[in-house]
This record gives C-alpha cells, structure tokens and sequence, in this order.
C-alpha cells in the first residue's frame, strides 16, 4: 500500500554576503509565518508578490553565536539556526527512513544563495546531511534487540556537463560512469558507482571529506565551475529483522541528499546566438528538472496525457523516484534577500511553487531476505539466457551489420551490468560479509593521506587550496619538506605535489624549507607562477598568507606556523575573490568599487569571474595549438559598459568581438574538447562547425564615436569631425556627423528657430536629421568594406530601429546616409535624453580570411602569443591615443556651440546697457533724470531678449551680391516697438534704428554655417546699405545662413 504525499517545500533567505554589502544592497525579502513576500525594487508602487510554502525561515538577520561557536537566534528575533531546520526537516526524513520510506531531500538557487550551507553547513554549524547522519547512528548505537541489526552504505557521485563522476574513486572511466535502467524496476541507477559501508557518523564524515577533495582536485584540474555541478550523496539503511521462526526481513531507505547547481537564468549566463549553443550540456540537467517539475505540476492539477521527460538528462533519470515516485521527498531553495539579486531570486520562488504541487506514491521497502535473494537469483539465470540463449537482436530491414552490432552491443552491457548489480545485492546479504566489507573500507580509510593533518597543520609549513565555491576551499592541503617539488602527475620522476591540468609543467617549481622560511623557485624557464599577482621569475621568499597561482587554476595560500609574520593590511581571511582580485590589478582592472555606480560595479564582478576564465582558454589554446588568442574587453558606449571578450586569429589577426554569454557557453565547449583531448581523442580533425574555436568571418567593430544631442534642445544642430576610437582608447580614424533640426521632410532649419529655453519645446512635434557624411579609416586591413550602425539612444524614444549605413570600399568611405526621426510631441523624458544622452556611432570593417604570412606559418600558439602581447605596444602609439577626448570631447564640443550662442546675446545686451549709459553721460545734470535711466537698465538687464521673426535682407548698392537673412535681438523697453516698427514698416528697419539700439557706430554682421564672414558698414566700395528689410513671411534662400547682429 502506498500513501500519496505532496513534496514538502521549504524556503530560507541568508544574510547579505559582502558582495552585496559592498554593493550596498537592500532587503527585497519579508516573511511572516509560512509566506514568503518579495518586492521589486525597480516598481516601487507595485504590489509585492506573495507565496506560502509549508516553512520560510527567516536567516537573514537576528542571529548570534553562541559560546561553542554556533549561530543562534538573539532572544525575541525569528533567525531560524541550522537547529531549527534540522528539527523541522532532518527529523521527518529520520523517521521515514527508520519506517522504510524513500527518502530524497534537495536544495534549489543560484550560486551563493546559502544551498550548502543549508545541506552541509560551515564549520560547527552542520547542515541537515551531517545532522541527520549523526542522529541515525546515535539511533543505531542505542538499539537493544538483538534480533535486530542495521547496514548503512555511502556513495558520493557529481553530476558535471551531462558526465557522472564517482568522488569516492580516484580514477574514473573516460566520459564518466554509465547511468542503466533496471529492466524490472524501471528505474536508473549509476553503474560501477562505489558503495561503502559506515558504521559511525564518523566513517561518513571522513567519507564526505574524502568526496569533497575528490571534486576539488577535479575542478581546480579542469577549472570545472564547480557552482555548475550537482553533487548526490546517498545513504542506503538497511534493517535486517529476525523473526521467531529465524526467517529475516529487510526493511531499506534509500535516502537521496542533493546538492543541485546554481541555477542563474540562462539569459544571464547563457549563449543566445551562439552557432553551438544547443552543444553546450552545461545547463541541460538544471533546464531538463525545470521541465520535469512542470510536467507533474501539470498531472496533479489533473491534466491528462502529460509525458514526464525524465530520460532528458542525467540527473532527472536519477531523481525519477525523487520526484513522482516511490519518496518522501523534501525541497529547500535556498534565497538571496539582495535587491540586486531580485530577478533570479524571484525565479526561484516560482521554481519552489510549482514543485509543490508534485505528489509522490511512497511505499515501505520491507521484504523477506529469502525471496529477495531467490528472486535475485532467478532473474540472474534469466539473464544470462537470454545472453547466451539467442535472445539478442536480428538484423531488420533498414539495419547495416554496423547498426545491428552496436545495437547488439550496448544490450549486452546492459544485461551484464544488471547482472553484476543483482550479484553485489546478493553478496550483501549475510552478517559476515558485511562484517568483512567494514574492515576493508576501514583500512582503506587508514591508508588515505586526507587525513590525521591537524596536528601538523599546527607545526610545518603548508599551502591550502582556495576554490570559488567556500565548500572546496581549504579541502586540499600540500605539506612543505626540505625540498617539494611540484609538477604534472604524470612526470618521472614523479613530483612530490602532483598537479593535472592546463599549463603545468612536468618541473613547475620547488619549494625548499630552510630553517623557519620557504623560497620558491620556478621549476623551468616557461613555468607559469604568480605570487600576490605578480608572476615569478626568479627564487623568491614566501611570507605567511601570501596567495601563490601555478598554471591556470590551482591557487593556493601559503601557511607558515614557524613564521606567521605578514602584511597586517591583510584581511583576516583569505578568500578565492581576494586572490582573483590582485591578480585582475596587476593587469590593469580596478578592483575598488568606492564612488562606483551599479552598473560600473556589474561590469567589474564580470571582470573579475571572468579573467581566470580567459587565462584557462588561452592555456588550451596553446596547448592544442588552436592559433587563437583570447582577452577581455570593456566596450563604452550609449551610456553603459559592456564586458566582452575578444578572439583573435594569430595567423591573419581577424577578430571577433563575443558576448560573455556566447563565451562562456564556448569555454564550456572547450573544456569538453580538452578533456576528450586527455582522454587521448584526435581532436584536430574535427570539423570547423563542431570547434568552438572557429567561427565564420564576420563583420569586426573597428571603433566608435559619439554624439551629444545637446544642441538639440535648442533647435540647432551639431556638425563636427569625430574621432573614432577603440575599445582602448585608441584613435582608428575620423567620421563627420551632421545632426539638426528638421522639417518632416528632412529641410534643415536654421538658427532663426533656435529656442532660449528647451521648456519651449514641450508639447511641440519635433524633427532632427542624422546625416553620416564620410569618414577616413587608419588600418588598410579594412579596405574590402566599411560601413555604419547607430540607433537613436537606448530609450526607443525615438524608436527602436537600428540604422546601418551602406558598406563603402574605401579607407576614405563618403556615406553621404540621411535619415529622419520624429517626436510627434516633446515630452520631459526628450529633454532628458537631449541633454544627458548621445547616439553612438558604430564603425564597423569587412574581414577576410586571407592565406597565412610563410613568416609566422612554423610558429607555435604559444609564440604566436607572445609576439602578439610584444607589439602591442607599437599598437596603441601607431596613432594618436584619443582616450581623454572621445566622449568627453564631443560632449565639451556640443556645449561649447550652446555657450557661444548664449554669449553673442549676453554680448548684444552689454552693448546696449553701455549705450544707455553712454547716453545718460552725455545728458547735461539738468537732464540727467535717475528714474527713467534705472528703470531702462533694469529692464535691459532683466530682459530675456526679444529675437525679431522677421526674415530680413541686407540692401545692397551692388545688385548681383545674393542676399542674406539676419536675426536680431532686441533688449529692454525697446523690443517690442524695434518688433512693431518692422510690422508697421513692411519689414523696412531702418539701420539708423538697429545701430542706435545696438550702440555702436560700425557693426558687423558674423555669419555661421560653417565659416564666419564679416560685413563692415564702411567699405572702400560701399556695399552696405542703408537700411534692412524683413518679412515674417518671407522665405530663406536656399544655402543662406541666419546671422546675429554684433
């Protein structure tokens, strides 16, 4: 009889780690009993969302640590401690298991969440794994019945990349182990996975050790993410009950503890557009489980015909019984209370609801010893018939002999494995053989080096390895002796530290204890070692805590307990990020993030994530051979910064610009060739589709320049030669943009519509033309074509379109490429963007794969790279480094033309307070009336100034001279009687009037397009008239220019 139960779901929130202290981040998280309430910082008007679970532990705050170091709740918070979890969760799977249930207990959330903690727990604060184990043995340990006796097995496997890894073995098979379906159960277990006894909590705990530094020295051997891994450990518990008549019966839990892989949103760490995206196992297991939870989500609300796709991946067959099966199941997701973090966390939450919904059909595991063995044994005779019986597959229509002999193949390693599984299940069945397997598992604890280092971590110099992931940080401990040599595992002699992986040399370095101190020497010339970030050439003295990285990936810190004196500006403990740091400062990146904003602190967490990534793939790029070289770039532009990475070709140096998305599923793709590669594959003969080093020739950013749109704001343009500049900073060539108001047909306007203030905008529609007129390109690489996109800003104000221009073969291209956009009203948010934004302009060149030079054609990766990193230099200086004046030159340039317009008026309203004054002196004092005089300066001072909209000619005694349009300003008790006499008049304005209004008795007209020209009254052949003349409704001639009158 089976009950059917709903998976049990538990939430809990941790508290801000330093990440988001740093960031300064806020709590988006609140819980109140068994709901879980989470508020989008971005909508603050917006209803919170709210979910109910059957427990939400509040760890975020509250807490303290106790005497014997665990973190306990302050008296009257509601800080929910390790305890606390332990007695609502770890004591029900206890009971299950002591019943015969099933039992499978999993953790959910993105890297960093709090999952382990939770599952295994740091230092004294054990998680529900070892708490739960140690009270199963304190269980066994107090059983008096004789006729009663427990077996308790451990296995410990990970799951990365779609492969399956035994932590309790230190080899494993070439792609990992099989995962098998037992033909009669229908269920999948790990083929050859170890299974060794324990008779303590101390057997497990020395077993969870042994697995943990099995995983550590994998990932740091491949630089595996281990946050991209999910690690299983299961305990079987076996009750073996003797009856009166001496018959026994097995009663057995399988309980499955599951430690799950970050799950950060595709979206965030994904490949989107990536050619080999679908290659990438990385994410399947974490997307197939999401797919899993949904489809039984989807069958208990009742919908029918729903295929539960467990065969989709590995760890969805293994959690088939988890999961709408025979368990008692238990989900913990694990959250990030950070504002920053919302999105994922939110995702989570979503994730937990609907696994709630899942219901299980458990069932006690209690039969009789006799028929398991017996049915045992008849299903191995029945298996071995139909391997030698003549039961295997024929050839049908359709097959080839190949076909039909793979087939034939894997089903006997199927029947072989089953066979082998029911021998083992067999052999496990007497006293004696248990007996037997505890004292061979025990001397083969006795013999492990992991353990029993306590006492000489006190006394001799050691190094401890740090991980990203806190869990497998200090797992790993090498000894220093008088002379430690360190190299690749495979070499002869063999090193007294044995390191795997990329970039570490048969002879990497030694290490020598002299009296109270360690030198460290690099072992050959071409050995890769940095100490505090600074690489090693030569014997150095190690101090304590200094931080030391030999290849790619194995980063230690050194301890010294003869000599602990060290930099006391250290912080008090070293940690993975604080390594990484200095290592990222001593290529040139900040690391502080004092007076950062979000965004700039964004971009330096992905540098820093991202930087040991790009060293692991130029590794495996030299050691394959791939002539390709990889480094990070931060592209500016629109506002924000962008983290990509750049590949370069080493034979033709064309290049490609990734996302670090596409990168990151690429460097996925690598390491599976790499490991193929060690697993002795011929991995050069793989086509170019299938290598995630090649890729198509592309198009190539060469560099960008920037417009700022504040000339726009008072209706008038921008006309200028950009420099266009790198990612570097560096000046690749020059482009003109012209960007002005417009009609709706595209008519540029003049400066007789330029506003005072941009307020006057508001409400009004409004026309601006782009036009990309030509430019002049420094490299001749990029003769085969160039072209231009750019798109109004990133707010879709002006839509979302992007522009591109034509593609012109030349280093001089002329574009001459107009286009229009359009506000069909002015809103605050068009001012906002006028006056704070630009439109980046992207340039961007044709590649192609030309023939490699004969010169560098016998040249390795590795010297490729070298040469490549020597020139860079010569690179940047090749012309002139424009980095102090790319965007902040085109914005001073935009609001310089502001301020000389601003100044020519504040310049005309001078020369009329002057002239007023002027006047007023030239008064005799019986004249000289002081009202009338203050009232006519204060009204001249205080004006805004009235700008006449007449169109206006300069009369001209030579006929054929063309005709101009003016604009004339008019300050004071004056403006409106200099505007109603040009009304009254026709348009005449006398020039009498203009000059006695301006003050002064000669007068020159500058006129602005794109050169100034000057008119003086008095010329020796008199073509200035007397008079000017203007029109409201008079139309510009075609090419003419508004003037101000000076």
């Amino acid at each position: 009889m089976s009950d059917e139960v709903s998976v049990k779901v538990a939430v809990r929130v941790r508290p801000f780690n330093a990440r988001e202290i740093d960031r300064q981040a806020t709590c988006c998280i609140t819980m109140s009993g068994k709901h879980t309430i989470i508020k989008d910082p971005e909508q603050a008007n917006s209803e919170p969302k709210k979910f109910a679970f059957d427990y939400s532990y509040w760890s975020h705050d509250g807490s303290e640590e106790s005497s014997d170091g665990l973190t306990v709740a302050t008296p009257g918070s509601q800080y929910a401690s390790q305890i606390d979890v332990f007695n609502d969760l770890g004591k029900g799977v206890l009971q299950n298991a002591t019943e015969g249930y099933n039992c499978s207990l999993f953790a959910y959330g993105q890297t960093g969440s709090g999952k382990s903690y939770s599952v295994v727990g740091y230092g004294k604060n054990k998680g529900i794994v070892p708490i739960t184990c140690d009270a199963l043995f304190k269980q066994v340990e107090s059983n008096d019945d004789s006729n009663k006796r427990f077996e308790v097995t451990y296995s410990m496997l990970e799951i990365y990349n779609e492969q399956v890894r035994d932590l309790l073995c230190k080899d494993n098979p070439k792609g990992g182990l099989q995962v098998r379906q037992n033909p009669k159960l229908g269920l999948f277990y790990v083929q050859g996975l170890k299974k060794v006894p324990v008779n303590s909590y101390l057997d497990i705990e020395k077993r969870m050790d042994q697995g943990f530094n099995s995983r550590t020295v994998a990932a740091t051997a491949m630089n595996a993410t281990s946050s991209r891994a999910h690690t299983v450990m299961t305990i079987i518990f076996d009750q073996i009950i003797k009856n009166e008549q001496g018959q026994e019966t097995k009663k057995s839990s399988v309980m499955n503890l599951v430690d799950l892989a970050g799950s950060e949103r595709a979206d965030s760490t994904g490949a989107t557009g990536d050619r080999l995206k679908e290659g990438a196992n990385i994410n399947k297991s974490l997307s197939a489980l999401g797919n899993v939870i949904s489809a039984l989500a989807d069958l208990s609300m009742g919908k029918k015909k729903i295929m539960v796709p467990y065969r989709d991946s590995v760890l969805t067959k293994l959690l088939q019984n988890a999961l709408g099966g025979n368990s008692k199941t238990i989900m913990i997701a694990a959250l990030s209370p950070a504002d920053i973090n919302y999105d994922e966390t939110l995702g989570t939450l979503r994730y937990a609801d609907r696994a709630k919904k899942i219901k299980n059909k458990a069932t006690i595991n209690e039969n009789p010893v006799d028929k398991l063995i017996r049915e045992l044994k008849e299903e191995n005779e029945r298996l071995k018939n139909a391997l030698g019986g003549g039961q295997m597959p024929q050839a049908t229509a359709g097959m080839s002999s190949q076909e039909v002999d793979k087939m034939r193949k894997e089903m006997k390693d199927e029947l072989m494995a089953q066979i082998q599984a029911n021998q083992e299940e067999m052999d496990s069945g007497s006293q004696e053989a248990w007996n037997n397997k505890i004292a061979q598992s025990k001397q083969e604890m006795d013999k492990s080096e992991v353990y029993g280092q306590s006492d000489r971590k006190k006394l001799e110099p050691h190094l401890i390895n740090l991980n990203e992931d806190p869990m497998l940080s200090g797992v790993v401990t090498h000894f220093i002796g008088p002379e430690t040599t360190i190299g690749k595992q495979q070499s002869s002699p063999a090193p007294t530290i044995p390191l795997s992986g990329i970039s570490i040399k048969a002879n990497h370095g030694i290490l020598r204890l002299m009296g109270k101190d360690v030198d460290l020497q690099p072992g050959s010339q071409d050995a890769s070692i940095k100490v505090n970030g600074k690489p090693v050439t030569g014997t150095i003295g190690l101090t304590h805590n200094d931080r030391i990285l030999f290849g790619t990936n194995h980063l230690y810190v050194f301890i010294n307990p003869l000599n602990m004196n060290c930099d006391a500006e250290l912080p008090k403990t070293i940690d993975y990020l604080f390594a990484q740091g200095e290592i990222a400062r001593e290529k040139g990146f900040a690391t502080g993030t004092a007076g950062m904003s979000k965004d700039q602190q964004i971009v330096q967490e992905q540098v820093l994530e991202i930087l040991p990534m790009v060293s692991e793939v130029n590794a495996i790029s030299e050691e394959l051979n791939k002539f390709k070289s990889f480094e990070v770039v931060l592209l500016a532009g629109g506002g924000s910064t962008k983290v990509m990475i750049k590949m370069k070709n080493l034979h033709n140096q064309n290049t490609w610009m990734w996302e670090r998305g596409k990168y990151m599923n690429r460097r996925y793709l690598i390491q599976e060739m790499y490991q193929k590669f060690l697993d002795g594959d011929d991995v050069a003969k793989i086509p170019d589709e299938e290598d995630p080093f090649w890729e198509p020739i592309e198009p190539i950013l060469i560099g960008t320049a920037n417009v700022f749109l504040q000339s726009l704001s008072y209706a008038l343009d921008f006309d200028d030669k950009l420099s266009i500049t790198d990612y570097k900073g560096t000046e690749e060539g020059t482009l003109i943009i012209n960007v002005a108001p417009s009609t709706q047909n595209g008519k540029l306007l003049d400066e007789e519509y330029f506003v005072e203030e941009p307020s006057e905008l508001l409400g009004k529609p409004y026309y601006f033309k782009v036009i990309v007129r030509n430019g002049e390109i420094h490299k001749s690489r990029f003769s085969k074509g160039v072209f231009v996109k750019y798109k109004a800003g990133e707010s879709n104000l002006f839509g979302s379109e992007e522009i591109q221009t034509n593609t012109v073969k030349s280093l001089e291209p002329e574009f001459n490429h107009p286009k229009i956009f359009s506000a069909a009203s002015i809103t605050q948010d068009h001012l906002e963007f006028f006056e704070s934004g630009c439109i980046t302009f992207s340039v961007y060149g044709i590649q192609e794969d030309v023939k490699t030079d004969p010169r560098i054609a016998k040249l390795t990766t590795k010297e490729l790279r070298k040469m490549d990193d020597f020139e860079k230099p010569a690179e940047i200086t090749r012309h002139a480094t424009v980095n102090d004046s790319g965007e902040a030159s085109g914005q001073v340039k935009a609001e310089n033309m502001l301020l000389i317009r601003k100044f020519e008026k504040l310049e005309q309203k001078e020369r009329r307070m002057q002239k007023l004054c002027e006047d007023w002196e030239s008064k005799l004092p019986s004249e000289q009336q002081f009202e009338p005089f203050f009232k006519a300066v204060k009204a001249c001072a205080m004006s805004k100034g009235t700008k006449l909209k007449t169109r206006v000619q300069i009369l001209s005694k030579d006929k054929k001279q063309d005709p101009d349009t003016i604009s004339v300003y008019a300050f004071g008790e004056e403006e409106q009687q200099l505007e109603a006499e040009a009304q009254r008049n026709g348009g005449i304005i006398s020039l009498d009037t203009i000059k006695n209004h301006q003050g002064v008795k000669d007068f020159s007209l500058s006129m602005r397009k794109r050169h100034v020209l000057q008119l003086q009254k008095a010329t020796a052949n008199g073509t200035t008239s007397g008079s000017v003349k203007g029109g409201k409704d008079g139309k510009d001639k075609e090419g003419s220019s508004a003037c101000i009158v000076q």
